[in-house]
């Protein structure tokens, strides 16, 4: 079966998508797109010979469009993937689910009307190898239970509309899902420790800034986050165990020696890293789709991301720890 996938909000990051499923990624074929901006869909339309819809509803409620896929702006991911549910349909959805817990709220109670889950974010770090070998080795006991993990998110340079919370929901929030699905439990608690500032950020931001969690358990991860670096796109991870450690390696293919020394490329955003992992987590939402399943994060994944997201931006704009504040997992994502 050809999964017919209708995109809303064909920016950068959807049009990486729709350029791996044309050429990588089998079983689905675009049919249409929508954007809030009518010129830009009618581009990427005439660029990729599909239908531009006038809106994100009229795309979403289309008999042709089998799936949808909604890689527009976090604010407006609410009311597209509430449609999406309505109609039955199944659908992928760019992190954040939700800019708010409250917004994912709404979300899940109406999924959970539906009665299945319809909803898989697009959390792509779970689908990466380097982690998911890292998560092999901590679920096979060899090095005991964690203890801390300590984590770096480096980008050289982000937009002057990053906003001042960005750091947390749109940087960090990659860090706490893949945290939550590597150790296996939920946040209790956020805090935030500000360093000096680099002279390279614009002057609404913290930057750098380190948010540190806590788990239900009492593991400890400390996340970097520091969004200026200007040398490239630097992702770190290391894993403390009770008898050993984890790291991530570096993303490099071949490693050169000359007259400078030793080293290897650094990679400059986060479709160069994560190729590979943005591949497998689209493939593993379009095979699911073809057999009427659900796979991957859930919207109860999409919620607790933003739960945390929701106490560690309490906690840049105040000082001390707070509380990640949830409520109990409904019946359908047990």
């Amino acid at each position: 079966m050809t999964v017919r996938i209708g995109m809303i909000g064909p920016g950068g990051m959807g049009q990486a998508h729709l350029d791996r499923i044309r050429t990588v990624i089998a079983g689905g074929e675009l049919v249409g797109v929508s954007d809030i901006d009518p010129g830009n869909a009618k581009r990427v339309a005439e660029k990729y010979g599909v239908t531009a819809f006038d809106s994100s509803a009229d795309l979403i409620n289309d008999p042709d469009v089998d799936a949808v896929m909604i890689c527009s702006y976090g604010p407006a991911h609410e009311a597209d993937v509430i449609a999406s549910i309505k109609a039955g349909k199944r659908v992928f959805c760019e992190k954040p689910l939700a800019p708010t817990a409250d917004a994912c709220e709404r979300i899940m109670a109406a999924e959970q009307e539906a009665g299945r889950k319809l909803v898989t974010v697009g959390f792509m770090r779970r689908f990466d190898e380097s982690y998911r070998q890292m998560k092999a080795i901590l679920d096979s006991g060899e090095i005991g239970e964690a203890l801390m993990v300590h984590c770096a998110h480096r980008n050289p340079t982000v937009p002057e509309h990053y906003t001042w919370d960005a750091a947390i929901n749109d940087t960090a929030i990659h860090e706490i899902d893949t945290m939550r699905w590597l150790l296996g439990e939920e946040f209790v608690s956020a805090r935030v420790d500000k360093p000096k500032k680099t002279s390279q950020r614009f002057e609404h931001l913290q930057d750098p800034l380190v948010l540190v969690l806590t788990t239900q358990s009492g593991t400890r991860v400390d996340d970097e986050v520091f969004v200026n670096c200007q040398y490239g796109y630097d992702i770190r991870c290391e894993l403390v165990g009770e008898t050993g450690v984890v790291s991530l390696g570096d993303q490099n293919q071949v490693v050169r020696r000359d007259s400078v020394g030793q080293h290897n490329k650094i990679t400059m955003d986060h479709n160069e890293r994560f190729w590979g992992a943005f591949v497998a987590e689209v493939q593993q939402w379009l095979d699911a789709v073809a057999r009427d399943e659900h796979t991957g994060p859930s919207a109860w994944d999409g919620y607790a991301a933003a739960c945390v997201c929701d106490a560690g931006v309490r906690a840049l704009s105040a000082d001390g720890v707070v509380a990640v504040e949830m409520m109990d997992k409904p019946a359908l994502y047990a």
